[in-house]
């Protein structure tokens, strides 16, 4: 697997009102909403933190909707904390590499609303992994 960069990391919360208030207001992130007209989200982000190609506060159910498709977080999976995705070139392959090592994805390849490609798993401490393809992330 040759991973290109860290695409993202974020802060899985089941609390995003506070800590968008932490991150935003008390540390200073310069924190937007990712609420388009089409949809009703919580979360919010930077791509113009240094250092890093996109952080973000994401609710616990939004990331349980784009996990497994569910409003809540099921009890058979530990609670995350925390997300990181890793840019590859060929997400299919890279997660068919995940599977054959033995790691079972949360989902399988699949392009999100968003145009990013994506596959995720989960370490046993509830991490969220995922290795994608970025289409922003790169240059034209």
């Amino acid at each position: 697997m040759d991973v290109r960069f860290i695409a993202s990391f974020t802060v899985v919360s089941n609390h995003p009102t506070a800590d968008r208030r932490l991150f935003r207001d008390a540390i200073g992130l310069p924190l937007r909403s990712a609420v388009t007209a089409e949809e009703d989200s919580q979360y919010v982000f930077s791509e113009e933190i240094p250092g890093a190609k996109h952080f973000g506060v994401w609710p616990l159910a939004e990331a349980a909707q784009a996990c497994f498709g569910l409003d809540q977080w099921p009890q058979d999976h530990p609670v995350p904390q925390a997300s990181v995705e890793f840019e590859v070139d060929d997400v299919e392959a890279a997660a068919s590499e995940l599977v054959a090592k033995g790691y079972r994805l949360l989902h399988p390849t699949r392009t999100e609303p968003w145009h990013q490609i994506i596959a995720r798993l989960q370490t046993p401490d509830g991490m969220i992994v995922g290795v994608c393809f970025t289409p922003w992330l790169h240059d034209t």
